[in-house]
């Protein structure tokens, strides 16, 4: 009997309102992914790290696109999400501004999620 092993979809999106339907798209595919199951683990660096704060994904507007509050809560209900440190501290981004369930975590811990077995990263 074949056992399935657990996958987990790392998705790294870089932009935020500065590139919007590449950021609506990394939060699409990995609230889909999370939707259907799928382990997820959602980074958000560069300009998307303005989302990590109450409110932010409120102000993101791109038509024909789930509002990003929902897609944020559906990532969060069963997957991870992440704030890069150092695009938190260029922001001056605190772990108490940040939403409930995101954390704060570095470069080693991307690379320790994305070279783990099974494993599969997507960046946007």
């Amino acid at each position: 009997m074949l056992t399935r092993m657990a996958r987990l979809l790392v998705v790294k999106t870089t932009a935020g309102a500065d590139a919007p339907e590449r950021c609506s798209q990394a939060f699409t595919v990995a609230s889909t992914a999370a939707a259907s199951g799928i382990d997820v683990s959602f980074w958000l660096t560069g300009e998307s790290a303005w989302f990590a704060l109450p409110g932010r994904a409120a102000e993101f507007e791109l038509p024909h696109a789930a509002p990003l509050p929902d897609l944020i809560d559906l990532i969060l209900a069963s997957g991870k999400m992440t704030l890069c440190t150092q695009c938190a501290a260029r922001r001056d981004i605190a772990p108490t501004d940040v939403l409930p369930g995101i954390r704060i975590a570095g470069a080693a811990v991307f690379v320790e999620e994305i070279m783990s077995d099974g494993a599969q990263a997507v960046v946007y």
